[in-house]
C-alpha cells in the first residue's frame, strides 16, 4: 500500500512540474503570436504602400520567409502549449486512478485487489 501512496506523490510532482511547464509554454506562445502578428502587420502594410491588390496581399506576407518562420514559431509554440496540457489531463486521470486504487485497498481491509 506504501507503494501506491509513494506513485500518487510521485504523480503529484509530475503534475506540478508539467503544470509549469504549460504556464512557460503558454507565454511563449503568447509571444511568438505577438511577434507574427507584427510581422504581418508591418509586411501588410508594406504592400498596401506599394499599390498590392489587397486581394492577394495577405498570400504575398504570409509567403515571405521571415513571415513564415515566425508562423511556424507560433505554430510549434502552440503545439508544445497543447502537448503540455494534455499531459496534465493524462497524469490527472492517472492520480485518479490511483486514488481508486487506494480507496478499494481500505475499503478491502488491506488487501490489495486488482480490477
Amino acid at each position: 500500500m506504501q507503494d501506491m501512496y509513494a506513485q500518487r506523490e510521485e504523480l503529484f510532482e509530475r503534475l506540478m512540474a508539467e503544470l509549469d511547464t504549460l504556464r512557460r509554454t503558454g507565454q511563449q506562445y503568447a509571444e511568438n503570436e505577438a511577434d507574427y502578428r507584427r510581422a504581418l502587420r508591418i509586411a501588410i502594410l508594406e504592400e498596401r504602400s506599394k499599390g498590392t491588390p489587397v486581394t492577394i496581399i495577405g498570400d504575398l506576407c504570409r509567403g515571405r520567409d521571415e513571415i513564415a518562420e515566425k508562423k511556424q514559431l507560433r505554430d510549434c509554440a502552440e503545439a508544445l502549449y497543447k502537448a503540455s496540457s494534455e499531459a496534465i489531463m493524462a497524469l490527472k486521470l492517472r492520480i485518479k486512478t490511483v486514488d481508486a486504487d487506494i480507496q478499494r485497498t481500505w475499503t478491502s481491509g488491506g488487501e490489495e485487489t486488482y480490477r
